[in-house]
């Protein structure tokens, strides 16, 4: 299959107007026959078509392109079909070919920016479908036109310049594309300024931009970017295609003028006067101003205060962000008294560093004067708390503390009684101060805590206002207690040279008055034993010779390491004895069955025996012996043999009563037998607390008075059973008797006077034998203990 083309100076161009002068190219005028003797073949190749070359926007439509014949003959019809985008494909309906004569056409008008070329199959078939050779490969290329405008990639570019920048600073690029063939002078593009404006308007008259026609970066071309006198420019650009011959857009950049420290902040006004009130802290007294003509709300603009004479650190300044003004505070508090007025000298700058571009000048400088207000302060104390050391055996009254606290004002301070004392030690003198020992102290109270006891004091000044301040005590062990032996009884081995007994002590006190402790014997107490120092709070008790078996009593000294060192003597029951294998001392039994003597099992059976024998003879004899007493009391004597015949009441009884209060009714009916109501007494005394005059009695109110009193039982029965029926007797006459108060009222008896030289009876040793006790004093106390007395004659 062959195409008719035309070819005009190499270019092909497809019109049917000159078929005439077409040819149709062969296979063998590329590739001719090579004939290399005997082998040569003829290599058969298809045709190669150059692409046909369409221009878009084409108003001659239908428009002939190309025709394609068949180069072999055949003897029937032949039809030509088209294949591809443009055709069947999308875009569809752009191309058609002529069944027929195999004439290709474009049925519209092309457009290059959408489909810049199309590749096509076109087929030669038979009536019957056959394919009579293979399909031939046909492109379609479309031609530009400058038919699109450049447009720029932003309808605003926004860009920033510093302040002073040098002619020749790069400030921002544009950007503007063209739809049309890059490769082409269609979209070949150049930019331009053609309008500035300044921001405000007319600050800046001269051309202070420039561009690069073919890259659109954008750059200062004069001097005199002061942002204080112009804030931005507006430049209006335009970009044109064919080199900027053809066509052209237009767009708009903003550039804004940006701000370089060159300003440096400036106090307005340069002085200040501002008040303080002592003690009082972290709240404002004032603020200072500066003018700054950087751009505001920047790091040029916002101001940065120093004090540069503030040692004591009571003023700080801060920063407002909003006014950039300075906030001058008290942070620590101020004393009239120290100082009353404070001069502050005050410097600024900003937060960036001055521009070199900026005038060379000092930091500007303010002075600000504090007056310190004098306001009424409470009570100081010199130490908070109150410390205080003393030994915990200070005597009553002694000076713990004063001087501890003073008035700012220098007015009189009134000590207040101390608010806090749980165990009322302390007191003070509420001129002076003083603070003194009430008593002394007890390290094992509950209130102490570590050794320290803490009390509350109150001082007020003149005008009332008081404070309160802490008293911690720190109490010192003193040596109060002697240590305790322990233990006081214990057992050694006989014969053992290693066996003692370990003893130990306790004591009260706290260290160091306490352990280590140190263990002694007199000399002069025992001579056969000795104590041997284990550690600082053990000692062993052993025997310096061979001791027989048996109780020994030792004398142990025990002192403490306190100052002054205190010791006790006590005295430790030793029980030496034959011990068994484990140390332990033995049974009398076992020591029996164990010894050398050879005592058989059945002869310690008498022995036990007839020991046991003669234990039931001596209880029953002195059974039989108390019945003969019981039964052999001679009539006319009571249960205490005596001499005389007087009056019962003069006689002492021992009842065993242990009795004794408001509810215990036969205790005090006994003693209401033999009260001694008619005692004498002096004439015109009362009894102490009673109001009642000597010798007279509270009369009974449920009885008539003066009238005879019952009979009292005089002796006691001689049989010890009707003892009780006895005393049954004499209460009933007792209840019966007018004259004498009743039994729940208190008894009056007789005053004996102040300073007397008797003695007590709970002195007599009652746990005594008799043989060590005298009883001849009884013999001096009158007529009342004579037969008391002669009960104990040891005649």
């Amino acid at each position: 299959m062959c195409i008719e083309a035309c070819a005009w100076v190499g270019v092909l161009v497809m019109h049917m107007q000159c078929m005439s002068a077409c040819m149709c190219l062969l296979p063998q005028a590329l590739h001719p026959w090579r004939s290399q003797g005997k082998g040569m073949v003829r290599v058969k190749r298809d045709w190669i078509i150059p692409p046909i070359r369409v221009s878009e926007n084409s108003k001659q439509v239908p428009e002939d392109l190309v025709q394609i014949k068949s180069d072999k003959i055949f003897t029937g019809e032949v039809i030509y079909k088209l294949e591809g985008p443009g055709v069947d494909q999308e875009p569809k309906n752009l191309f058609e070919i002529d069944d027929k004569t195999g004439v290709i056409r474009s049925k519209r008008p092309l457009d290059r920016e959408k489909h810049n070329s199309f590749t096509l199959k076109a087929f030669a078939l038979s009536p019957s479908g056959e394919r009579l050779e293979n399909p031939t490969t046909i492109e379609i290329v479309v031609l530009d036109q400058n038919d699109n405008r450049p447009a720029f990639a932003q309808s605003q570019f926004v860009g920033t310049v510093s302040e002073f920048s040098v002619p020749g600073t790069s400030v921002m690029s544009v950007l503007a594309t063209d739809a049309d063939d890059p490769m082409t002078e269609n979209a070949a593009l150049s930019y331009s300024i053609i309008g500035q404006e300044s921001i405000p308007a007319n600050a800046v008259t001269k051309t202070m931009f420039g561009i690069n026609n073919q890259t659109g970066a954008i750059y200062t071309r004069d001097v005199g970017l002061d942002r204080e006198v112009v804030k931005g420019f507006r430049l209006k650009l335009q970009v044109a295609d064919m080199g900027g011959m053809g066509l052209t857009s237009e767009g708009v950049a903003i550039i804004h003028v940006s701000d370089i420290n060159n300003h440096a902040p400036q106090f307005s006004p340069a002085s200040y006067s501002m008040t303080a009130v002592e003690n009082r802290y972290d709240y404002e007294i004032g603020r200072v101003n500066v003018t700054d003509r950087d751009d505001e709300g920047t790091r040029n603009w916002e101001a940065q205060y120093s004090i540069s004479n503030n040692a004591d650190g009571h003023f700080s300044i801060s920063t407002d962000p909003t006014t950039n003004q300075g906030i001058l505070t008290v942070v620590k508090p101020l004393d009239y008294e120290a100082q009353s007025e404070h001069i502050l000298t005050l410097t600024v700058e900003n937060l960036s560093p001055l521009s070199n571009k900026a005038p060379n000048l000092p930091l500007s400088t303010a002075k600000v004067v504090v007056t310190v207000v004098n306001e009424n302060e409470a009570p100081h104390f010199r130490e908070e708390p109150i410390q205080i050391v003393v030994l915990e055996s200070v005597l009553p009254g002694t000076l713990l503390k004063s001087n501890f606290a003073f008035d700012p004002d220098n007015s009189d301070l009134r000590y207040e009684k101390i608010i806090r004392d749980p165990e009322r030690w302390l007191e003070i003198n509420r001129d002076t101060g003083d603070i003194t020992a009430r008593r002394s102290f007890n390290m094992r109270s509950p209130h102490v805590k570590n050794n320290i006891y803490t009390a509350v004091v109150k001082v007020t000044d003149a005008g009332g206002v008081s404070a309160t301040a802490t008293v911690a005590i720190t109490l010192k062990e003193t040596n109060d207690f002697p240590p305790q032996l322990f233990p006081l009884s214990g057992s050694v081995c006989k014969g053992s040279s290693s066996s003692g007994l370990v003893l130990t002590a306790v004591d009260e006190d706290l260290p160091p008055q306490a352990a280590p402790f140190f263990f002694e014997i007199p000399d002069d107490l025992s001579v056969n034993w000795t104590v041997v120092q284990v550690n600082s709070t053990h000692s062993v008790l052993q025997p310096v010779v061979e001791l027989e078996a048996g109780e020994y009593a030792v004398t142990v000294l025990v002192s403490d390491s306190g100052s002054p060192a205190l010791g006790a003597y006590a005295q430790v029951n030793v029980t030496v004895c034959s011990c068994d294998s484990f140390g332990d001392c033995k049974s009398v039994a076992g020591t029996l069955l164990g010894s050398s003597v050879g005592i058989n099992f059945l002869a310690l059976i008498i022995i036990m025996a007839s020991i046991a024998l003669l234990l039931l003879l001596l209880l029953l004899a002195v059974a039989l012996t108390s019945c003969g007493r019981r039964h052999h009391i001679k009539k006319g004597t009571g249960l205490l043999v005596g001499e005389s015949e007087d009056d019962i009441r003069d006689n002492v009884f021992n009842y065993d009563e242990q009795g004794g209060g408001e509810e215990d009714e036969n205790a005090f009916n006994i003693d209401l037998l033999w009260n001694p109501h008619d005692a004498p007494s002096t004439p015109g005394s009362f009894y102490p607390g009673s109001g009642i005059p000597r010798g007279k009695q509270p009369l009974r109110k449920d009885a008539p008075h003066n009238l005879p009193s019952p009979t009292y039982p005089r002796r006691p029965p001689a049989d010890p059973t009707d003892i009780e029926d006895y005393i049954n007797d004499g209460l009933e006459a007792a209840d019966n008797d007018p004259n004498v108060p009743p039994y729940d009222t208190a008894l009056i008896y007789d005053y004996e006077g102040e300073g007397s030289l008797a003695g007590s009876l709970s002195s007599i040793a009652s746990g005594s034998s008799d043989e060590d006790q005298d009883y001849d004093y009884l013999n001096d106390w009158g007529p009342r203990f004579q037969k008391l007395a002669n009960m104990y004659d040891p005649r």
